[in-house]
């Protein structure tokens, strides 16, 4: 990809209108000082006495936040929070991100509000080290109200749309908002709209699915098609070329540092290789990057290559933002890719 190749491409993103439908999590990092630790009187045991507290929107949200970043015209999370105190961190989190309307995003009493706490320990000069993480999750399925309010709102927004994301975080599957309901509104759109670019990431595998734009790392490949994980570039790529075939959309497989494999159908599969490490990292958020960078480029009519290469220059840069929840934009792109 030439740089002036990379202007067109990344100059189309502000026209995109894309939705994210899938389970969104508030990230709440706590900052701590370990010089000033005590001991708990009543109890004897350490006390962590935190001087910040910082939020952002996590999981999808934090993709609508990569979105954003690489300047995503109009951005539409669907998706519910709770009617609780990390509700109301999570959607002034979400007004804070740019471009981003609210009107299809739900909060109702009948869910909690899905939260990462992740405790960090600053020390001077160091990277900050993460403590025990606190969750909060919803443990059984969304009401049907919910899951019917959330169906609704991805019909209506449908007919607008450039582009879609749905993202499947919920610790057990069927317990967010990516149930077999959605799946099957999903599809219905696939079906209405077969030239709108639909990527889906789930923690869970795709296998329960409609063909869309799948994104998955090694391990989640080889349980989807009863491969390896560890295999060789070539196996894991035959195995994409075969996918995408029966899927009729495109293929993309995350490989850490071994960079990732794409693949269209009827095409040959091709390797991005991994962009040099450049001291500490943090992997959190670097997949959220990368589904947002191959949702804006494969949106804008990029190639699988050119995909890829803008979506391993996306998680280079976050993977170097310590201690948060990160995010890349388009001048840090360039500067990655041509330095």
């Amino acid at each position: 990809m030439t740089p002036e190749r990379f202007t067109a491409l990344t100059a189309r993103f502000a026209r995109l209108r894309v939705a994210v439908v899938g389970d969104f999590s508030l990230d709440r990092y706590f900052d701590i000082d370990p010089a000033r630790a005590e001991t708990s009187l009543e109890t004897g045991l350490p006390v962590h006495n935190v001087i910040g507290v910082r939020c952002s929107p996590g999981a999808a949200g934090n993709i609508v936040q990569n979105l954003a970043a690489l300047g995503a015209g109009t951005l539409w999370p669907v998706g519910f929070c709770g009617e609780d105190g990390e509700g109301f961190e999570l959607l002034k989190a979400l007004r804070a991100v740019p471009g981003v309307s609210l009107d299809n995003f739900l909060r109702t009493p009948e869910r909690r509000t899905f939260t990462y706490t992740k405790p960090l320990v600053h020390q001077p000069g160091q990277a900050p080290v993460e403590l025990s993480r606190l969750d909060i999750k919803n443990w059984s399925p969304p009401p049907p109200d919910v899951e019917e309010e959330l169906g609704i709102a991805l019909r209506q927004l449908a007919p607008d749309l450039d582009a879609l994301v749905v993202m499947d975080q919920a610790s057990i599957p069927g317990a967010g908002v990516v149930s077999a309901a959605i799946l099957r509104q999903v599809r219905d759109l696939t079906v209405a709209r077969p030239q709108l670019t639909v990527l889906a990431d789930s923690r869970h595998g795709l296998g329960r699915f409609p063909p869309l734009i799948f994104k998955m790392n090694a391990a989640e490949f080889a349980v989807l098609t009863g491969g390896r994980a560890d295999a060789a570039l070539p196996e894991l790529a035959a195995g994409a070329e075969r996918l995408a075939a029966a899927s009729r959309r495109p293929v993309f497989i995350t490989l850490a540092e071994r960079g990732m494999i794409g693949a269209a159908p009827g095409e040959t599969a091709a390797h991005a290789p991994a962009l040099p490490v450049r001291g500490p990292i943090d992997i959190v958020g670097a997949g959220d990057a990368v589904t947002a960078a191959l949702t804006l480029a494969l949106a804008a009519e990029a190639t699988i290559a050119e995909a890829m290469a803008l979506a391993q220059a996306a998680a280079s840069i976050v993977i170097h933002q310590l201690g948060t929840t990160g995010a890349a934009r388009v001048p840090e792109l360039r500067s990655r890719l041509f330095p």
